[in-house]
């Protein structure tokens, strides 16, 4: 993927990690195991490669344009969505809400480090439709990023360029 400047009828959105978000969901996992209790049906707990991100939407009216994905190592960095509103203060989160297909970016151990990312190309479009389709009925969306194979948050950049309806 590429840095080029976006045209001014673009927006370009980064993934922000939350922090606090992450942590609180660290949490339910240890307050679990150290009650022995099991997670609720369907629940979805948060695993130790994964952390909280978030796409804020200063506008609605938007068209997915493309990715901009920068990994300077190598690994596997796979993005899933989360179709709810949820706030793990008050609910958990479930299976039902992440969404379908997975965005996936990776680079093997062995391919030269100036070799290009590979991505599931069908998949990461269909991904970035959902996102602007989500992004017409909320302000803010959330992501788990999961860091695999040697990836990590450090050696990620990930932003989505829109295009602003007319």
């Amino acid at each position: 993927m590429d840095d080029a400047k976006a045209p001014s009828d673009t927006l370009v959105l980064v993934f922000k990690e939350d922090p606090a978000l992450t942590e609180m969901m660290r949490l339910r996992v240890s307050s679990l195991q150290r009650s022995g209790q099991k997670r609720q049906d369907g629940e979805r707990l948060l695993l130790p490669h994964e952390a909280v991100y978030r796409l804020d939407f200063p506008t609605q009216e938007l068209n997915f344009s493309r990715w901009h994905f920068s990994l300077t190592a190598h690994g596997r960095v796979t993005i899933t969505g989360i179709c709810q509103h949820w706030t793990p203060d008050l609910t958990h989160l479930m299976t039902r809400q992440l969404l379908e297909p997975i965005g996936t970016f990776w680079r093997n151990a062995d391919d030269p480090k100036d070799s290009p990312l590979k991505w599931l190309e069908a998949d990461m479009q269909e991904f970035g439709e959902r996102i602007a389709e989500l992004a017409k009925v909320r302000k803010v969306m959330y992501f788990l990023f999961a860091f695999k194979e040697a990836a990590e948050a450090a050696n990620v950049s990930c932003s989505v360029e829109f295009t602003l309806e007319k």
